[in-house]
């Protein structure tokens, strides 16, 4: 496959607050047209490709590179998403207005190329492919407004390609790529698994019922030495019941003492964890904190005093004892809209920042710092959070919208396909967590077994909400099973039949091919239509 976008780009132009502009190309230094300037610097050792942009007057919002290439070939490509996955992965063949987040993967029968930047960019990138080559916009705003640079000189990304070697299948070679797109992923030292009781309970619990089900994840798991979590969703916090379910991060009439009830939790035998949305809370802060008041004051994180802030609850939940801290919601309370949402424009919010000389990327991944740094040797689980720019910064990513404890079509599609197709990030960007198994009455065992052991012989994170007064003895075996699993390092799971399954059914695990049943519709009626999860 002879393409490449390592190479000069056949046409530059740069979005302002007055519009576009063509670049003019000179060979000796870049584009430029104005005050603007773009340069590329290539790396031969890396096979990279470093992306520099100069604005000393104008506001900058995007950068547009398209690559002329005859793509004649009949190829399938693959696209990452900007934050979670929605159950719409999917290898497919060209569509000029899919949105391809982050990187893509192209494979032509015989070989795979995959092209992208690498983690940790300024700007949010994304692809667009069609028969005449590969086009990548940049955006550098600042919220709703364009970034202004003054005197700095911004890297706003670093490009680089694969080309597979034929003995790569396709799993294989995003593997390989996603590893030269993360030089430095972190993981958690130790298999990560347990309890989260937010899909029989949705938020109606105490402190008494987390450990009731403590007691009962501390059962499952017998007596591993790598013990289990249970964590602590949302329900705890004085905010919790408030429209828009944010702090402040301290306890409830329910949760009276956090500090205490982790300290029991370990006594029982588990590790405890909790859950928070950094950027929304109902107290009263200071107004030059306050980004936007919807249903509570979304904080401007651009701002070093609410980077302060939410380092001081993040540093408060480690010393309470929590070690996982579990925090959602950020990518929507930045940019207002989810993942699936967002397609070729991240933001829809009319709001900048405070500090307008950075780009929303810069300002996410300062906050994503902050946090990591504050948790201290707690783990971290990014939910609605951007693993392009978390990982070598969180251990764990929530890398699936919501499974479900109400509805199989929902965990079907968002679960299933979440583990599938971004399978290949887990030990290269971060630890890739595929959501919940919510073992409930509502949905039948039949699927969720199946779902159980799929997840705990992955070699992902697996956690598990289970009401143990609701459980039969085959239900409490085969979690109990499930749990040894996953409580020991085990090798990757690879969906065989990805290229043209969405829900992949056949598996490698370890070294044995297993084939699952997602549907068993000549047995179980089932509908597809999925009622909303909090109903």
């Amino acid at each position: 496959m002879e393409v490449s976008i390592l190479k000069q780009p056949n046409g530059v132009f740069v979005e302002t607050d007055s519009g576009w502009v063509k670049m003019v190309y000179d060979p000796f230094s870049g584009w430029s047209q104005g005050d603007i300037h773009v340069s590329m610097e290539f790396e031969e050792s890396k096979r990279a490709m470093k992306i520099f942009l100069e604005a000393n007057r104008s506001a900058i919002h995007q950068i547009r590179f398209h690559w002329m290439h005859d793509l004649k070939m009949p190829v399938i490509l693959l696209g990452d998403h900007w934050e979670r996955a929605y159950g719409d992965m999917k290898w497919s063949g060209l569509e000029p207005e899919r949105v391809l987040p982050w990187y893509g993967l192209m494979n032509d029968g015989e070989s795979t190329y995959g092209f992208g930047v690498k983690t940790g960019p300024s700007a949010m990138c994304h692809w667009h492919v069609d028969s005449s080559g590969f086009t990548m916009y940049a955006d550098v705003s600042c919220g709703s407004q364009g970034v202004q640079l003054g005197e700095r000189k911004l890297e706003v990304a670093v490009l680089v390609d694969m080309h597979s070697e034929q003995e790569l299948s396709p799993f294989m070679a995003a593997q390989a790529f996603c590893k030269i797109m993360c030089e430095r992923p972190l993981m958690p030292s130790y298999p990560v698994y347990g309890g989260n009781n937010w899909y029989y309970a949705y938020g109606n619990s105490t402190h008494d019922k987390i450990l009731e089900d403590s007691r009962f994840i501390s059962e499952l798991a017998g007596t591993v030495e790598n013990r289990p979590f249970m964590v602590i969703d949302d329900c705890w916090q004085l905010g919790s019941g408030v429209s828009g379910n944010g702090g402040p991060w301290i306890g409830n009439r329910d949760f009276p003492d956090m500090k205490c009830l982790a300290d029991e939790m370990k006594e029982i035998g588990v590790k405890p964890g909790i859950w928070c949305r950094p950027l929304l809370t109902h107290e009263k802060v200071p107004e030059s904190w306050i980004r936007y008041t919807k249903e509570g004051h979304f904080l401007d994180p651009s701002l070093p005093e609410v980077l302060a802030y939410v380092a001081s609850f993040i540093g408060r939940m480690h010393d309470w004892g929590y070690e996982l801290i579990k925090h959602d919601f950020s990518t929507f309370d930045i940019f207002g809209q989810w993942g699936f949402e967002m397609g070729s424009k991240v933001n829809q919010l009319p709001y900048s920042f405070a500090d307008r000389s950075r780009t929303s990327a810069e300002i996410i991944t300062e906050l994503y710092r902050t946090i990591a740094k504050a948790s201290k040797d707690s783990l971290i689980i990014g939910c609605n959070t951007i693993g392009h720019l978390a990982a070598g910064i969180f251990e764990i990513q929530r890398t699936g919208d919501d499974t479900s404890g109400k509805s199989w079509e929902r965990t079907r599609r968002m679960g299933i396909n979440t583990l599938a197709f971004r399978m290949p990030q887990h030990g290269t960007f971060f630890s890739h967590d595929a959501d919940c198994v919510g073992i409930t009455s509502a949905i039948p065992w039949e699927y969720n077994k199946q779902w159980l052991d799929v997840l705990s012989n992955s070699g992902t994170p697996l956690f598990v909400s289970a009401d143990s007064t609701q459980l039969s003895i085959e239900q409490r075996e085969a979690l109990k099973e499930a749990f040894q699993i996953a409580s020991q390092p085990i090798p990757v799971a690879e969906p065989l039949d990805w290229m043209f399954n969405t829900c992949p059914s056949r598996w490698k695990i370890a070294d044995e091919i297993k084939q699952y049943d997602w549907s068993k519709r000549n047995e179980i009626p089932l509908h597809d239509q999925e009622n909303p999860w909090w109903l």
